[in-house]
């Protein structure tokens, strides 16, 4: 890669004399003398092979061309910066990246109300967010993949933070036999029918969680292919209420008159990986999540103040 002819400290030096309306002005804004600017901005010009500043009275006023490479280097320059300070905020044990591994049931509305008040709390570190299906997170942890876990099992070995549950219900079209039965559904009844399950993403245990044994069990990969699947008449399921809400509201989804069992709620844990240290940012995030995790999911979108 052929190197850069013009240094950052040049392109300062170009958007000081264009900010502080000369070379004088800049010269003293940068602690410099005014000969050491205007030789910079000279030799820009030169190395460049384009006039970026042009005389008009006592003013240097930028040239078209130099209008286009400054706004383009105040870019280079503040990733430049950013870079430097994430470099600081490393070498004092500030994470480049936090990874987690969330379990699909897990509402999304509050991962991405905490992940927002994260952003200007990080520092320039990245997030990986990752979703597993029941014992798959789990193995994500385990593995050592994973830095935050919210699992809804709890896993051995580990110590979770209890955090809310999530409400699986029962349903099914409202013109699927089941709800032609118009009574109470038993246990003998949900045998006969197609039951729709998903699919463990685990790969050393997977868990058949929720299915009843039914004589025909269709297996699909995600929470919403089953939502979609059961709307359109395609058997019953149990699924998380603040995933079928609006399926719900506008009737493509019924709850089943269970005459017991018609709803589940598992209790969710917030896991960290025990072979490594919770860093700062970590730390920040957990508190962020714990926090949006009690607010109802129709709380207003603001952030709580989280520690520094």
């Amino acid at each position: 890669m052929k190197a850069p002819r013009v240094t950052l400290d040049q392109w300062r030096t170009l958007q000081a004399v264009v900010d502080h309306g000369g070379f004088a002005q800049a010269a003293e804004a940068l602690h410099r003398s005014q000969s050491s600017v205007s030789y910079t901005v000279a030799r820009m010009q030169e190395q460049l092979g384009v006039p970026l500043l042009r005389i008009d009275g006592r003013k240097a006023v930028l040239t078209e061309a130099g209008g286009v490479l400054l706004r383009r280097s105040r870019q280079l320059v503040k990733q430049a910066s950013q870079l430097e300070d994430l470099a600081h905020h490393m070498e004092q044990g500030w994470e480049a990246e936090v990874r987690v591994v969330v379990d699909a049931a897990y509402p999304n509305a509050r991962l991405v109300r905490a992940l927002t008040a994260f952003m200007p709390q990080s520092r320039g570190c990245r997030v990986r967010l990752r979703e597993e299906v029941l014992s798959g997170v789990e193995e994500v942890l385990k593995e050592g993949i994973a830095d935050l876990a919210i699992s809804g099992f709890n896993i051995s070995g580990y110590l979770g933070m209890e955090m809310s549950s999530v409400e699986f219900v029962a349903v099914a079209h409202p013109e699927h036999p089941l709800h032609r039965l118009q009574r109470e559904i038993n246990f003998q009844d949900l045998e006969s029918q197609l039951q729709v399950v998903i699919r463990d993403s685990g790969r050393q245990q997977p868990r058949d969680v929720g299915w009843l044994g039914a004589e025909q069990r269709w297996t699909v990969g995600s929470l919403v292919t089953a939502a979609t699947f059961v709307s359109s008449g395609l058997g019953f399921a149990w699924l998380p209420r603040h995933l079928i809400e609006r399926e719900l509201k506008e009737g493509s989804l019924k709850a089943l008159p269970l005459d017991q069992g018609g709803t589940r709620n598992p209790t969710f844990f917030l896991y960290s990986n025990k072979d490594k240290p919770l860093g700062p940012a970590t730390q920040i995030l957990v508190e962020l999540i714990k926090n949006f995790d009690a607010a109802p999911l129709d709380a207003a979108f603001a952030a709580p103040q989280a520690r520094t």
